[in-house]
């Protein structure tokens, strides 16, 4: 990886590679279970090493990160498209030019200003025009009119979101990429 070392994705990804656990749950696909593991034993530590929206959105793209690879879903992360990074691209920077129908976008602000993330969504709007295809990772919920996902302790709906991106993965595609069978 190109990444500059982190504490957070180091901590993440030791506890990952120490826990047989998760790796018995990713051959059995249960990646709900796997992030719920993931919060419960992480989170407060995570959350203490540095400004929680930061701390937040660096635990969701190592989570997505491993998760995407595991789940052998075709994504892209960190791409500068025209200007603009792109936190996750699903499935990749090629199918938007030419189907945006069939790629999905989803944001991760590192923020909890409304204000902040709706100007990252504007940017986001001229890349990819359809609505519906872009989704936001937020540290706590805010009331925006786009598809969100929660990392929390309470109120967490994060578990969710390999599933559902797999169930947008299965849509319309053809059977090669049909990995998960959801």
């Amino acid at each position: 990886m190109s990444d500059e070392i982190n504490p957070i994705k180091e901590y993440l990804f030791e506890y990952i590679e120490k826990s047989e656990y998760i790796v018995k749950l990713i051959t059995e696909k249960k990646f709900d279970i796997i992030i719920n593991k993931i919060i419960e034993n992480c989170y407060d530590k995570i959350i203490s090493m540095d400004e929680k929206d930061e701390a937040v959105g660096v635990l969701a793209t190592g989570i997505l990160h491993y998760l995407l690879t595991n789940a052998l879903l075709n994504s892209q992360r960190k791409v500068d498209y025209q200007g603009t990074e792109l936190d996750i691209v699903i499935p990749d920077i090629r199918t938007l030019e030419k189907d945006p129908k069939m790629t999905l976008l989803i944001i991760i602000p590192k923020s909890s200003n409304k204000k902040v993330i709706e100007e990252k969504i504007i940017q986001l709007t001229k890349i990819q025009p359809i609505k519906e295809n872009i989704w936001v990772v937020l540290s706590e919920n805010i009331d925006i009119d786009y598809k969100t996902f929660v990392l929390s302790k309470e109120n967490n709906s994060f578990t969710k979101i390999i599933f559902e991106i797999a169930q947008f993965s299965n849509v319309g595609r053809s059977n090669k990429f049909k990995i998960l069978r959801i």
